[in-house]
């Protein structure tokens, strides 16, 4: 099993005007371990296909990652951000199951 050192990225919603709202990220630095490593291309009609990775990253929680499990968005993994698909809650870790590229827009 892997080592997992890495940020977390949580979505906080702001008023950055009025009746205006936005998500500005919150990043958060966590480890634990990588349990489930996968990886598998996904054929597409552009020039080069895409990749999904169906792994498992547990972390080891605080208390503000279990206030906001609903607003992750994303982990930075292997110098890439991963949307997370789903978390687990095994107290006192999250259970991240993450897939594909994660982009910001």
């Amino acid at each position: 099993m892997a080592k997992f050192y890495g940020v977390l990225g949580f979505a906080d919603t702001v008023e950055t005007s009025p009746g205006v709202w936005t998500e500005k990220i919150v990043e958060k630095s966590y480890k634990g371990d990588v349990i489930r490593d996968i990886r598998r291309w996904v054929p597409t009609d552009k020039v080069n296909d895409d990749i999904n990775i169906n792994n498992s990253i547990s972390v080891i929680a605080d208390c503000y990652a279990f206030q906001h499990i609903f607003a992750i968005r994303y982990v930075k993994w292997m110098g890439v951000a991963w949307k997370v698909e789903s978390a687990e809650v095994q107290s006192p870790r999250l259970i991240l199951s993450i897939g594909g590229v994660y982009n910001e827009e």
